[in-house]
């Protein structure tokens, strides 16, 4: 009576342990330094991403062709939702409303895994008493293979793009 009672302890035991799983990483695209107030105030009021990366895990290339959702490593809301805080807070916040508007579309959210992350977006900024601006921004940075590399670099990409919006606010016109 007592063998079978430690076999079933056992057996428990190793029946518990296989269902323990590797924990979720989430990462942000937020900086974690606090962003000099310019003065400008951007209201980012949409942000569309492409589908097949508009999920909380993270997604990155593989091959030519192929795509994998990385199930323990996430961001901290979905792709959309962490692009638009990340680039609000880059913008300087709606604090007491934007004297402008942007709308961005982003076309390319690349994560490629010992090679780079890219970003390509067409954005549209309407400032007060100003026609809209239609602008094209398309970036890139070298990252390795780890996914902090990976995540640092879009938050790279995502400076560039805020210089980007922030530089045409102020010339009036599309940074070339």
């Amino acid at each position: 009576m007592q063998r079978l009672r430690n076999v079933c302890v056992a057996s428990l035991l190793v029946w518990l342990g296989g269902c323990s799983s590797t924990p979720n990483n989430y990462h942000t695209l937020v900086p974690s330094e606090p962003v000099r107030d310019s003065g400008q105030r951007i209201q980012v009021v949409r942000v569309a991403v492409p589908p097949q990366v508009d999920r909380p895990q993270l997604v990155v290339r593989q091959g030519q062709s192929g795509l994998a959702i990385l199930e323990t490593e996430w961001w901290g809301a979905n792709l959309v939702d962490e692009f638009r805080s990340a680039l609000q807070d880059l913008l300087g916040g709606p604090a007491g409303g934007g004297k402008a508007s942007l709308r961005v579309d982003v076309q390319r959210f690349d994560t490629v895994p010992g090679r780079h992350a890219s970003l390509e977006a067409v954005w549209r900024l309407k400032q007060q008493g100003q026609a809209e601006l239609t602008c094209h921004t398309s970036v890139q940075t070298a990252a390795d293979n780890s996914i902090t590399s990976l995540v640092n670099a879009h938050q790279a990409n995502l400076r560039k793009l805020a210089e980007a919006v922030r530089g045409s606010a102020l010339q009036g016109s599309c940074r070339a």
